[in-house]
């Protein structure tokens, strides 16, 4: 049975609908809804309810809500990313300018933490790797020594068929074709330098630095001296780089300015691994497989080792790092794979290279690019900078250069796409995008809501969102249903909501709801703070409290 009743909280009136069922021979409420201050208003919603319910009799309305798991193609994600905030086009007021994309409020503190997290799992959860920050405008020599002044270019051609600007290698040139199936027209192809030019002073020429691994190179032998590391050992960092691309697309993927996450890798030539390769399994696209036409093959990554298809166990056991770090916030290990460089992909300086791969919605694209680069790097700055660059084998007792056995380098854009777009989910119950980010990952980690616009309510919620502010980024939010704004909130990826209602009130606990079931547990105010610690850590939010029996929302 269901009825209509009117509640005086602080002198004004509140109508609920109260749902009686017998139990045990006894009448026991089951639940109680608000449904406004009007009775006009509390009958229309009580109405819409129950034939809701009745509509949905015969459903267990306690199981675990299953949520729909939504593909969407790169358009329709820039689209949601500018409509919540995370993400909108630089200079979009004067018509955008292509190639550069600023970070909203929710955008700036998913890559925040995934920056955080990536610096955390390689860097300080470690001991052998430390980390630098290095500046962008450097010392043109460099890039002399590093090869890029003369060789980091693309050829720039122009499609015959739809007039469109592309960049292809210049092993391509002849062979490849555009999107559209038109072919490029060869006489107009010439060499496109992708470094910025810009002034330091007033004569000065000097360029914006297309990647960050150079100042790892440079900066070597005083890291190395001041941080009293022995090999192996790495240097990390993350910082910004900026490529003059011909033809930026496909949303962050491509972009002119853009973020790194590398480490370069050094140990001693010919030394073995030291550490475990990761028990990973993942699709293997081999060179061999690529040049046969054949489809790549799942296998652990200890027995491609094995097999010889990776040819190092250093290259086997950061392939299996780095994927891992996906796998454990929440990404799908089904849209990775490996991919080896065939022959003609190779620089001179690698014996071999792989690329972790995802499955963008605009097929298998380069994520992560894991080289063999070996001590190119740094008899290149030897030479050109006339320093010594070489340390002291205490072995053999002579001077030797390091080798790069891996260079795992990582966008933060792309990997920004990858947690969205692996999170991204629609309920047909809430009829709303559910975006399932880990908790670790979640711009807004909570939500507080007073159930009603009343100081009482108000005012505990203000009290407990200034407490949890003090560890996490938290939101008030007041306006609309509170269905509207756990709407709000699953679209943001927020991972709890609290709710303050009138039982907080007098028994100082809160309503906690959990995003990826609806499921909701009520805990004290003063656990709190703790609960939301070790859940965003990885623990259960329901087990922190007594669930809640109520309708899912």
């Amino acid at each position: 049975m269901a009825f209509i009743v009117k509640k005086i909280i602080s002198g004004k009136g509140y109508y609920y609908l109260n749902e009686n069922k017998r139990a045990d021979g006894k009448v026991k409420k089951k639940a109680s809804i608000y449904l406004g201050k009007t009775k006009k208003e509390a009958e229309k919603k009580a109405k819409e309810f129950l034939a809701k319910l009745k509509k949905d009799s015969g459903k267990n309305s306690d199981a675990e809500e299953e949520l729909e798991k939504k593909k969407i193609s790169i358009e329709e994600l820039a689209v949601f990313c500018k409509r919540k905030g995370f993400v909108y086009q630089s200079g979009e007021i004067y018509g955008g300018f292509a190639g550069f994309w600023d970070f909203g409020h929710l955008g700036v503190e998913l890559k925040n933490n995934i920056k955080n997290e990536w610096w955390k799992f390689h860097v300080t959860q470690r001991g052998d790797i430390v980390g630098i920050d290095g500046s962008i405008i450097t010392h043109p020599m460099i890039w002399k020594a590093s090869g890029h002044l003369d060789n980091f270019s693309d050829v720039f051609v122009i499609c015959k068929k739809c007039k469109k600007p592309n960049k292809i290698d210049k092993r391509e040139l002849g062979k490849a074709k555009c999107d559209c199936g038109g072919e490029y027209d060869e006489k107009s192809a010439k060499d496109f330098q992708l470094m910025f030019k810009t002034k330091v002073g007033e004569t000065e020429e000097a360029y914006l630095r297309p990647e960050t691994a150079q100042l790892i190179f440079s900066n070597f032998k005083s890291v190395y001296e001041n941080s009293r590391r022995k090999l192996p050992f790495g240097i990390a960092q993350i910082g910004k780089a900026f490529r003059n691309e011909i033809a930026p697309r496909d949303f962050l993927f491509r972009s002119r300015e853009f973020e790194q996450m590398e480490i370069e890798y050094f140990v001693k030539s010919g030394s073995i691994c030291l550490y475990k390769i990761p028990n990973e399994e993942i699709l293997v696209y081999s060179a061999e497989a690529q040049e046969n036409n054949q489809e790549p093959v799942k296998m652990k990554l200890k027995e491609a080792f094995e097999k010889e298809i990776i040819k190092k166990d250093w290259h086997a056991y950061w392939l299996g790092i780095s994927f891992s770090w996906f796998k454990k916030l929440g990404a799908n290990p089904e849209n990775f794979r490996i991919r080896q460089h065939r022959k003609d992909e190779l620089a001179h300086y690698s014996s071999d290279c792989w690329d972790l791969e995802y499955k963008f919605p605009f097929g298998w694209r380069e994520l992560e690019g894991i080289a063999d680069r070996g001590n190119f790097d740094l008899v290149q700055h030897e030479k050109f900078s006339k320093k010594d660059l070489k340390i002291f084998d205490e072995e053999t007792k002579e001077k030797m250069f390091p080798e790069v056995v891996c260079e795992p380098s990582l966008g933060v854009e792309r990997s920004f796409l990858v947690f969205i777009l692996d999170g991204y989910y629609y309920s047909k119950k809430r009829e709303n995008v559910v975006l399932k980010l880990n908790p670790k990952l979640s711009p807004i980690k909570a939500a507080v809501f007073p159930i009603v616009k009343q100081k009482e309510f108000e005012n505990l919620a203000k009290m407990v969102v200034e407490d949890l502010q003090q560890e996490f980024f938290v939101v008030y939010d007041e306006s609309g249903s509170i269905g509207r704004r756990y709407s709000r909130n699953d679209e943001s990826g927020t991972p709890y909501c609290i709710t303050i209602d009138e039982k907080s009130l007098k028994n100082k606990d809160v309503t906690v709801r959990w995003r990826d079931t609806a499921e909701q547990v009520r805990i004290k105010i003063k656990d709190l703070r703790e609960a939301l610690r070790k859940a965003i850590g990885g623990e259960d939010i329901l087990k922190f409290g007594k669930a809640v029996n109520t309708r899912k929302k």
